[in-house]
């Protein structure tokens, strides 16, 4: 599982990880937020409304959920059950909520949290991604912190100071899980 401050580009090394090895899938998590330009439901996340979500909690269909930025997320068990089935690794992209709550189901999922070099680079992502007005993006620069504050508690930590060498630290995680 990855996880990281809004930002740190956590999406962006799973991507890159996901089209280099065949032996590792990203499980599509469940949202409530509103569907971004570009975005692909089924491909990004599956995009349902509040009652559906609450109704898959209900029926216990997740393996986590937590709500971020008032948007609920949720990975569901079938997601990561059928990439498993077909001997997939599965990545799951994640908060520091979801990632506790995994780790206390499977003890022995990796994690990986992945760290901006500062905080004043992560606020120039933020507003380089143009996703995000000045107010949003101010909430969540004081997430960051307090996201970041977890770090301690996952297996590896990288620092995304330049992409290539953060994702080569990523892989060469992959790597050792596949040996």
């Amino acid at each position: 599982m990855l996880s990281a401050p809004s930002g740190a580009g956590k999406t962006s090394l799973a991507r890159k990880l996901v089209q280099t090895r065949p032996d590792v899938a990203l499980a599509v998590s469940h949202t409530t937020r509103r569907q971004r330009p570009g975005e692909q439901h089924g491909a990004d996340y599956y995009f349902v409304g509040n009652a559906r979500f609450m109704a898959m909690i209900a029926a216990r269909r997740f393996i986590e959920h937590a709500t971020v930025f008032g948007n609920r997320y949720g990975t569901s068990k079938q997601a990561v059950t059928a990439l498993i089935s077909r001997g997939k690794h599965a990545i799951l992209e994640i908060d520091w909520q979801g990632a506790r709550a995994v780790r206390r189901k499977f003890p022995h999922a990796r994690s990986i949290f992945i760290m901006p070099p500062s905080l004043d680079s992560l606020q120039r992502r933020l507003q380089a991604r143009q996703q995000d007005g000045d107010a949003t993006i101010a909430v969540r620069m004081r997430a960051a912190t307090h996201e970041m504050s977890h770090q301690h508690e996952y297996d590896d930590i990288i620092v995304n100071d330049q992409f290539e060498q953060a994702f080569a630290k990523l892989a060469a995680i992959f790597d050792a899980l596949s040996d």
